[in-house]
């Protein structure tokens, strides 16, 4: 299987980062963790996105705030999908969320919602499932266990209110 590489500009990322961290764990889906910067180590940043499919990476997310220009520099880099998560910092998170997802057409970057780091694990697992039809399976999977919570809510708030 295909791993997914998550690079985070900045330790201080690892708390929105850890809960894509956690998706990837539950579906079984092995990844790596880097601390990056695209403006204080890119020489690093470039040689680990140069490099990620050669070393088995089918998916790279990149966490950054404030400029966040993690993700552009991860993306032109490689033509692996790169995932963008925008961590709120300051502006309300804006700031990271226009920075990631303004990008130059030719060198694209899927971005999730600012802190979205759940869906960027699902997004990385889903990628990965194109051409991996047992985390395909554990997807589907996940998608029933999570509809059945909220149907199992839905009942409860029925039983409750609709006398």
């Amino acid at each position: 299987m295909k791993k997914v590489g998550i690079v985070m500009g900045s330790d201080s990322d690892l708390p929105v980062v850890e809960k894509a961290m956690t998706v990837l764990d539950e579906l079984g889906v092995p990844y790596e963790a880097h601390v990056f910067s695209a403006h204080r180590t890119p020489d690093e940043a470039a040689d680990f996105a140069s490099n990620a499919k050669a070393n088995g990476f089918g998916a790279i997310i990149a966490a950054a705030g404030m400029a966040a220009h993690l993700a552009g520099a991860i993306a032109a880099r490689t033509t692996l999908p790169v995932i963008g998560i925008p961590v709120k910092s300051s502006f309300d998170g804006m700031d990271a969320l226009l920075a990631t997802v303004q990008m130059p057409s030719g060198i694209p970057v899927a971005t999730v919602a600012v802190n979205g780091s759940k869906n960027a694990a699902f997004l990385a697992a889903q990628i990965i499932a194109v051409s991996d039809d047992e985390l395909a399976q554990r997807l589907a999977e996940q998608r029933k266990s999570a509809s059945e919570g909220v149907l199992a809510k839905n009942a409860a708030i029925e039983e409750k209110y609709n006398k």
